[in-house]
C-alpha cells in the first residue's frame, strides 16, 4: 500500500568560520571564470560564453593531443614548414633539426613557442590539418562546445575562438594528465636538441610561478593584439583547487589574484547530509523505543558562497504512520537541498538501528490500560 508523505521545509543554518563578506572582485578582464578544479563547480563568472580570441591559451589543446596520441620520448624531425614560424615568441627551429616532442612540449607550454606547436602537430598527425580535426573533436568531447581552432599556437583568426568558461573545461580536463601538470608549474627549463645538440635556457611567461601567489602551480598565458592579455591559473589552498580564466585584461595577474582571493575567502564547505548525525526523527508505534533516528544513507558536502547561505534551505520528506518492527538502514524518506529554486541533491534517509516490536502483552497492557505510569 502507498504511504503518503509529509513535506517539511526547513531553514537551514550552518556554522561557518566568521569572515567579512566580500564583493564580487572588480576586474579589468572582458571576460573571466573561477571554477573548482575539483568539482567543475563554478564560483564567480563574467561574460563566461562570450567568443573571444584565445591566443596562446590555445596551446593547451596542443598539449592534451600531443599527450595523449604520442610519446614525449619520440624524435622528432623539424619541417621546413615548421621552422617557418616566425611570428611571435620561438625557439628557432630549423629545417632538419632532431629534438624530442618531451623537450617541443615544454618550449609551448612554458615559453609559449609558436614554431613548437606546429612541429608537435605534424609529428603527432602528419600534418597540422589532421592535428587541428582532433583538437577541434576533443573539444567538443570536453563539452566545449563554444570553441574552435583553427591553427596550433594561438594566431589571431576569425574563426579561432573559445569562451571562458570553455576554456576553464579544457584546463580542468588537461590538469588531470601528471605530464602537463608537470610542464605549466615549472617556472624556467632547458630545451636541448639531439641535433645539432646544443640548449637553450627557457622561462615562463607567467609572472604568478616568481610572484609566489600561495599555491599557484601554473597554467598558461596568452597574448595578442586582438586577444589582449589573458591567463588561466591553478591554485591551491586548504585543499581547494581553483582555476581562473581571464581574457582581455588592463593587468591579467591583478585580476587573477583578485579572484583568487575572492575565492579562498569567501568559498564553504558544507556538511548538509551524514551518515553519523540524525536529520530526523520518526515516531514508531508498538516499538520498544518510541521514535527512531533517520540519518543520510550516504555523507553528501556541497560547496557554496557565503554570500548564498542565506538562500539555502532544505525539505523533509518522511513516512508517516511508521509501526515496529523497524530494521536497521531501512529507508524511511528523502532529505532534499535546494539553492533558492535550484535543486542541488536529494539524499535518502534511512533507519540508524533497528527498533524492534514489543512483545504481545506488553501490547495487550497498553491497548488495556493505555500509557498509565
Amino acid at each position: 500500500m502507498l504511504l503518503r508523505t509529509v513535506l517539511i521545509i526547513l531553514l537551514l543554518s550552518f556554522a561557518v568560520p566568521p569572515a567579512a563578506h566580500a564583493k564580487l572582485p572588480s576586474i579589468s578582464a572582458d571576460a573571466a571564470v573561477m571554477m573548482d578544479a575539483k568539482t567543475g563547480q563554478v564560483f564567480f563568472v563574467k561574460n563566461p560564453y562570450k567568443q573571444r580570441a584565445p591566443a596562446s591559451l590555445t596551446k593547451i589543446m596542443t598539449a592534451i593531443i600531443a599527450l595523449e596520441n604520442s610519446n614525449p620520448s619520440d624524435l622528432v624531425t623539424i619541417s621546413k614548414n615548421a621552422a617557418s614560424v616566425y611570428e611571435g615568441q620561438i625557439i628557432n627551429l630549423h629545417a632538419g633539426d632532431k629534438i624530442t616532442l618531451h623537450n617541443l612540449l615544454k618550449a609551448a607550454l612554458i615559453y609559449s613557442a609558436n614554431d613548437s606547436t606546429v612541429a608537435i602537430a605534424e609529428h603527432v598527425a602528419d600534418s597540422e590539418k589532421i592535428f587541428l580535426g582532433m583538437m577541434n573533436e576533443k573539444a567538443k568531447l570536453i563539452g566545449a562546445i563554444n570553441t574552435h581552432f583553427v591553427n596550433t599556437n594561438g594566431y589571431t583568426h576569425p574563426n579561432h575562438y573559445s569562451t571562458a568558461y570553455d576554456l576553464a573545461l579544457i584546463t580542468r580536463y588537461a590538469l588531470d594528465n601528471p605530464a602537463f601538470r608537470k610542464y605549466v608549474r615549472c617556472n624556467e627549463a632547458d630545451v636541448e636538441w639531439v641535433e645539432p645538440k646544443k640548449s637553450e635556457k627557457i622561462y615562463s611567461t607567467n609572472r604568478l610561478l616568481e610572484r609566489g601567489y600561495p599555491g599557484i602551480e601554473g597554467v598558461k598565458t596568452g597574448s595578442t593584439s586582438a586577444a589582449g592579455n589573458c591567463l588561466i591559473v591553478l591554485a591551491n589552498s586548504d585543499g581547494r583547487s581553483l582555476i581562473t580564466v581571464v581574457l582581455d585584461c588592463y593587468d591579467r595577474y591583478r585580476d587573477t589574484m583578485a579572484i583568487l582571493d575572492y575565492g579562498f575567502n569567501q568559498i564553504v564547505s558544507l556538511d548538509l547530509c551524514s551518515v553519523d548525525h540524525p536529520s530526523a526523527y520518526l515516531p514508531v508505534r508498538d516499538g520498544k523505543e518510541s521514535r527512531v533516528a533517520l540519518v543520510g544513507e550516504k555523507n553528501y558536502t556541497f560547496d557554496l558562497l557565503r554570500s548564498d547561505l542565506p538562500m539555502l534551505k532544505r525539505n523533509l520528506d518522511l513516512v508517516p504512520g511508521i509501526s515496529a518492527p523497524v530494521s536497521c538502514r531501512q529507508k524511511l524518506g528523502k532529505e532534499s537541498f535546494y539553492l533558492g529554486d535550484r535543486k542541488l541533491a536529494s539524499i535518502n534517509l534511512v533507519a540508524e538501528k533497528q527498533v524492534p516490536r514489543k512483545g504481545l502483552g506488553a501490547r495487550l497492557y497498553e491497548k488495556i490500560f493505555g500509557n498509565q505510569s
